[in-house]
């Protein structure tokens, strides 16, 4: 990540030294020149940390949106809180999916204090209609999962 911020940052200071010595008048001094050209590198050092800034600051954003926690990293996060193996966490992770699994097969509810609630709902057989042809189209009943979640979590999201 730093490589691109470099490459990205250097073309960025290239291109405004290359619009500023433009826009310099050749028929300075040569004594006048050396001064100038400090400006041009002071000011292309400056362009370049905001570049880099702002293609940091992009970065992040982009990796905050996509950021996605799945079993693994939760149990990493168990193993380090409670100081057992990541093996240990994650297997106990996997047989509380399961348990959950079974349970909702039974017809169960299952309430977790400060999440919510999971329960499997039956919805019943109706008609619909297929979008393309307008037909009308008769929908068998089936089982879903609702989940409802603690107030606890509504009021903090």
């Amino acid at each position: 990540m730093e490589l691109i911020v470099a490459r990205t940052a250097s073309k960025a200071s290239s291109k405004t030294t290359a619009s500023r010595k433009a826009a310099t008048p050749k028929t300075a001094s040569a004594a006048s020149k050396k001064p100038a050209k400090a400006a041009t590198k002071a000011a292309a050092t400056k362009t370049s940390a905001k570049a880099s800034k702002s293609v940091k600051a992009s970065a992040k954003a982009t990796s905050d949106k996509a950021a996605i926690l799945t079993l693994k990293h939760i149990a990493e996060r168990i193993s380090e809180l409670h100081e057992l193996p990541k093996r240990h966490a994650n297997e106990i992770l996997t047989d509380f999916v399961e348990l959950v699994t079974k349970s909702l097969k039974k017809g169960e509810k299952i309430r977790l204090a400060g999440l919510g609630i999971l329960q499997v709902r039956k919805r019943a057989a109706r008609m619909g209609r297929n979008p393309q042809t307008g037909e009308p189209v008769k929908i068998k009943a089936s089982k879903k999962i609702a989940f409802r979640p603690a107030k606890d979590l509504k009021e903090s999201i």
